[in-house]
């Protein structure tokens, strides 16, 4: 027969012959529409961490800015509108500076076995880096190109006098010493910007491009890996504490470098895929640089290492000690381009 506890808190369920069991709803957020790669992984990401907690995790997304802008997602999940997010450090320029030593430009060639490396290298630095929140995982936005509407982009010179849509602020900060203008919009702000003129060119993965209508405002297109962005799934403090012990068990076990790995894949392959649907249509040129102008380009990106070092050292970390472990993690994964 059943009996009232005393003192029971609304919410939680008593089951005969086992501990108490407390169901527990999660918000998540992303600015990504549904059709998009990273939301059908994070919808399996939710599926399994309800598996895995037996139910008692109840994970509800909101996607396409559906909750605020991309820009705003980790204060989002730092202020409790979101209780887990998406986030895009390199949305906010200079605020992360050491996560973005794994967007410096030509210096990772595969995306997913790069998440693997860059989820082991920033565990280190993320509770003091991200100590608003609870980090679970970082990953790699697969590499974006440069792409323009008004002429081509062959080699660094070209930039000059441009006006190009950054996707974080490593590439703001290579526009911005080639001679270029930054124009700050957010992925599904892209295709507005370029189509109204207020840029000339942007840096996008290649199915992204066409996900977004991006490829409807361009004419050219570099096919030559800029630089891959660092992403990350971020947890709110509060939403985290309330979890009961096996749910944090159950957390834990999707905050994880293989998790990682999984939540890059889809994205990986979507975008490689994006590629050969841009070469088919009409009235786009893609442009294969020649051996010379690649050297131009790594050449190019060799100061920004120099600059991210100093923002790094500045935040109190030892940035060649930083660096030479994400390189060597890179090497150990065979992701180094």
């Amino acid at each position: 027969m059943k009996r009232w506890v005393p003192g029971l808190v609304l919410g939680l369920s008593v089951v005969a012959g086992s501990a108490t069991a407390q169901t527990v709803s999660l918000r998540l957020s992303h600015w990504l529409p549904t059709a998009h790669p990273m939301h059908i992984a994070l919808t399996e990401w939710t599926q399994s961490l309800n598996k895995a907690s037996e139910g008692s995790i109840n994970v509800t997304i909101f996607h396409s800015e559906q909750i605020g802008k991309a820009f705003d997602h980790y204060d989002m999940v730092r202020d409790g509108i979101a209780d887990v997010a998406l986030i895009n450090p390199g949305y906010q320029p200079g605020r992360f500076p050491v996560s973005s030593a794994a967007e410096m430009p030509f210096m990772i060639a595969d995306s997913v076995k790069g998440s693997i490396a860059v989820d082991k290298w920033y565990r280190k630095y993320a509770a003091a880096e991200m100590k608003d929140v609870v980090f679970c995982s970082a990953f790699l936005r697969p590499s974006a190109v440069f792409q323009s509407r008004t002429k081509p982009i062959r080699v660094p010179a070209d930039i000059k006098g441009m006006r190009i849509r950054p996707p974080d602020g490593t590439v703001a900060a290579l526009v911005i010493s080639l001679g270029g203008t930054n124009v700050q919009a957010s992925a599904p702000e892209s295709r507005d910007v370029l189509e109204r003129g207020v840029a000339d060119g942007t840096v996008f993965p290649w199915g992204s491009t066409v996900l977004f209508g991006v490829d409807k405002a361009l004419k050219y297109h570099l096919d030559m890996p800029a630089e891959m962005g660092f992403f990350g799934v971020a947890i709110n403090k509060a939403s985290y504490a309330k979890l009961n012990a096996a749910q944090k068990k159950a957390m834990d076990a999707h905050c994880t470098t293989e998790w990682a790995g999984k939540l890059d894949a889809p994205w990986s392959t979507f975008e490689d895929d994006g590629k050969a649907k841009i070469e088919a249509l009409a009235g786009h040129e893609v442009i294969k640089p020649t051996a010379e102008q690649v050297d131009l380009w790594r050449e190019s990106a060799k100061p920004l290492i120099e600059e991210w070092s100093k923002a790094a050292t500045k935040a109190g970390v030892d940035a060649r000690q930083a660096f030479d472990e994400l390189k060597a993690l890179l090497a150990a994964e065979k992701a180094a381009l």
